[in-house]
């Protein structure tokens, strides 16, 4: 009987059912399919997001957390436990885990398609170009070096030609759509350096996905070298067909989904079905089914919302959900304990010093040669050795072609992790964006002496929500001095969040310097189209201008576009919309916090608009602005600037401004926090300008009020609630005016009352803080964003 079980062959476990009957049918749902994957997604995207989370304070990019989430959940660590192991991520459940990962992977090559416009890479720039090649080339070369000593020692008895190619692959991408991350959380997008680095890693994506068809083409099972040429030559006809076939039905259906109207489910229904079908082709031809979905997207057309609509159909499913479960696959083939022995560490060493060496010495010494700067080129260097998702499918097609086994692709995902992982710490300590200056800042103020001075304003906005108000607001401030006082720069707040279309507008902000929008560009925008209308039919300066950042430093972006262009005015919208009942609703704690670390950080004076439509829903002609604006003045400095901003619009003809003075009360504290009386001086000097202003200008009023109770001021305030816009100081004299404590500490006493919706409807308000060098951050503030 012994000998009759020793000799019996082994028997495959049975596939696995894809629902149980429930634990009360005494079955344990980790035994069939479809319970057992939700425990795996739940388990790897929980694990990779609490990594990122951990990770973000020293700036790691999320592909950083992924790699290691999926090497943690592996054989080198939770793997270790062979109950976990087989409990949890079983060899019979890897069919199902590993066709569900790729098929979010096709989808998500289909994302990196969308994002890669072959235009732009076609109008790429001798120098961009060069360092991309230098970047690829003496890699690869190195890359063929290093195979020669890992297939002496740990990776022997593998075809030869193949292993050379998926080495030298391996060891010279550049992952594009990472380093637009890092490029845009350390600020670097639109500088030199990151303008080269951008084109360079797009020009190197295309290359590596060229050299890695031909890795697949020449690893195949079949020894005949025909073989492999019948792959490339059905790879070729598949692009063509791609090309002249499929390209013009896509470009059929992006022609009938125009601006503004909802593209047809049945369109993007087609479309995700090409992707199929194209990644069936290409794995039919055998050069794996990625590449049918990569070039899809890369033929769909760039222009119109086609490609934006689907882009959000599908972006948060397949990067949230499915492709984390890619890099899990990833990590449970990789087994860190295979490196072991000085000679194993040592190749490891080596790899590592092969790829940094290859790509920093390749792109620094031709950069050098094009006379960019050391540092600068140094900084290049290390951004392109940027590895991330496309290093991992050329691993795991080899691995799955038994071009690498376990040890050699241990160590190759461990040379990408540190390769990424150093980039970001590297390229904050070596480089530092010189801040040039064509002049000094000196009109940091609206209140000047010298009002014949060019005017410079920076208004924000975060949608066409902001824009009638805004352009409204910009033509009631543009006065009545020569052509070409007040100069405008309206930038277009933007949230770069984790979201693969965010790349997409990375684009938009690298096509520009610094970071205007391109006035030759192909894809109109229709905020700025609104800016160049205006622009046109008024003597004043209009420049669209873009920032896109994480909520949490975009702040940075706003400060430093405001110093460097000079302005003198940042205008941001307020963190509520109204509704249509009248009711403020807000748009997130996070716009709030943006524009208090503005109030703190700003170099110049700053006002906060909280939009109830001004003029309307739409631009107001010239010849019809009619708005009744109130200034109630109590003292200090930012009265005295919301003041001198009231009388520049005062010389528009179709403004009329009222200012009400509220005097103090002998009998009544002012406001321990505020040194009024220091700047009675100040504010006398400004208030004899104005009466003088009111005498020979029948358009400015001037009225004089005893600061008294609450109540009268309220009711004074009240009086004029039917006014188009109140402009206030955010820091006066005044005394809160309700008993109730305000959740909005940047509006100040009178702003937050003016705001609320027990006041006004109808009255837009602006409040302002003039800009001082000794007290620019305010207490409040400071716990508020504390």
């Amino acid at each position: 009987m012994a000998a009759n079980n020793a000799t019996a062959a082994p028997v495959c476990p049975p596939p696995m059912k894809a629902t149980s009957n429930g634990a009360f049918q005494k079955e344990n749902p980790l035994d069939y399919a479809l319970p057992l994957l939700i425990v795996q997604i739940i388990l790897v995207v929980g694990l990779t997001r609490i990594l990122a989370f951990m990770l973000r304070p020293i700036r790691q990019p999320r592909v950083i957390a992924e790699i290691i989430g999926g090497i943690l959940l592996g054989p080198s660590a939770l793997g270790r436990n062979q109950k976990f192991l087989n409990t949890i991520f079983p060899k019979k459940s890897m069919t199902v885990l590993d066709t569900l990962a790729s098929i979010g992977l096709l989808f998500f090559l289909l994302l990196v398609g969308l994002e890669l416009d072959l235009r732009a890479v076609r109008r790429t720039g001798k120098k961009a170009l060069v360092i991309a090649t230098a970047g690829i080339c003496l890699p690869f070369v190195l890359g063929i070096g290093t195979s020669f000593a890992l297939r002496s020692s740990v990776n022997k008895g593998v075809d030869h030609l193949a292993f050379l190619v998926f080495m030298g692959v391996a060891l010279s991408i550049t992952a594009f759509p990472v380093l637009a991350r890092i490029l845009a959380e350390l600020k670097l997008l639109t500088t030199d350096v990151g303008r080269i680095a951008m084109s360079a890693a797009a020009v190197n994506d295309v290359v590596a996905w060229i050299l890695l068809a031909l890795a697949i083409a020449l690893s195949g099972s079949n020894n005949s070298p025909l073989v492999s040429v019948w792959v490339l030559l059905c790879g070729a006809a598949f692009i063509l067909f791609a090309i002249f076939v499929l390209k013009p039905i896509l470009a059929s259906m992006a022609r009938r989904s125009p601006e503004g109207e909802p593209v047809k489910e049945l369109y993007i229904c087609i479309t995700l079905s090409l992707v199929l079908a194209a990644a069936f082709l290409t794995d039919t031809i055998g050069i794996h089914a990625l590449f049918g979905a990569f070039v899809v997207g890369i033929i769909v057309p760039k222009d119109g919302p086609f490609a934006g609509v689907l882009i959000e159909k599908i972006e948060d499913l397949v990067s949230g959900l499915f492709l984390p479960l890619y890099f899990a696959s990833s990590g449970l083939k990789t087994n860190v304990a295979t490196i072991r022995g000085g000679q194993s560490w040592g190749l490891l060493v080596l790899v590592i010093f092969t790829a940094c060496f290859g790509k920093i010495v390749g792109t620094l010494g031709l950069s050098m040669l094009f006379k960019v700067p050391f540092r600068e080129a140094l900084t290049l260097g290390f951004l392109m050795n940027t590895k991330g998702l496309v290093e991992l499918i050329v691993l795991n097609i080899g691995k799955d072609r038994k071009v690498l086994n376990d040890q050699s692709f241990a160590i190759l995902v461990l040379m990408a992790l540190f390769t990424t992982f150093i980039t970001t710490p590297i390229v904050m300590a070596i480089y530092k964006p010189a801040r040039k200056r064509d002049q000094p800042h000196k009109h940091r103020k609206i209140q000047r002496k010298d009002l014949d001075t060019e005017f410079r304003m920076l208004a924000c906005f975060h949608s066409t929500r902001n824009i009638p108000t805004l352009i409204n607001l910009i033509e009631s401030s543009r006065g009545a001095r020569k052509r070409g006082q007040l100069c405008v720069y309206a930038m277009h707040l933007m949230e770069l969040s984790e979201r693969s279309s965010a790349i997409s507008m990375v684009h938009k902000a690298r096509k520009n310097g610094l970071p205007f929008w391109n006035k030759k560009r192909e894809d109109q925008d229709q905020m700025v189209i609104a800016f160049e209308a205006y622009q046109q039919l008024r003597s004043v300066v209009v420049r669209p201008m873009t920032a896109i950042s994480a909520l949490n430093s975009i702040h940075e972006d706003i400060c430093n576009s405001a110093d460097r262009k000079r302005a003198a005015l940042i205008l941001l919208p307020f963190h509520k919309h109204q509704r249509l009942d009248g009711s403020m609703e807000s748009l997130g704690h996070s716009f709030q916090q943006v524009n208090q670390r503005v109030l703190q950080q700003a170099p110049c004076s700053v006002g906060i608009l909280v939009d109830r439509g001004l003029g309307g829903t739409t631009q107001v002609v010239a010849s019809e602005v009619s708005y009744s604006v109130v200034v109630p003045f109590f003292g200090g400095k930012d009265d005295r600037e919301a003041l001198a901003y009231g009388m520049r619009m005062a010389e528009h003809p179709g403004i009329k401004l009222t200012v009400f003075y509220f005097t103090s009360n002998p009998g009544k504290p002012l406001d321990p926090k505020v040194g009024a009386a220091e700047e009675s001086d100040n504010d006398n000097e400004i208030l004899s300008e104005v009466i003088a202003l009111s005498k020979s200008n029948d358009t400015v009023k001037y009225e004089e009020k005893t600061k008294g109770n609450n109540e009268e001021i309220i009711g004074s305030l009240r009086s004029m609630s039917n006014a188009s816009l109140f402009l206030v100081g955010r820091v006066s004299t005044a005394l809160p005016l309700t008993d109730r404590s305000s959740d909005c500490p940047e509006l100040g006493h009178v702003g937050s009352y003016l705001a609320s919706s027990d006041f006004s409807t109808t009255s837009s308000i602006l409040v302002i803080q003039q800009y001082d060098p000794l007290t620019n951050a305010n207490d409040e503030v400071s716990k508020a964003v504390a």
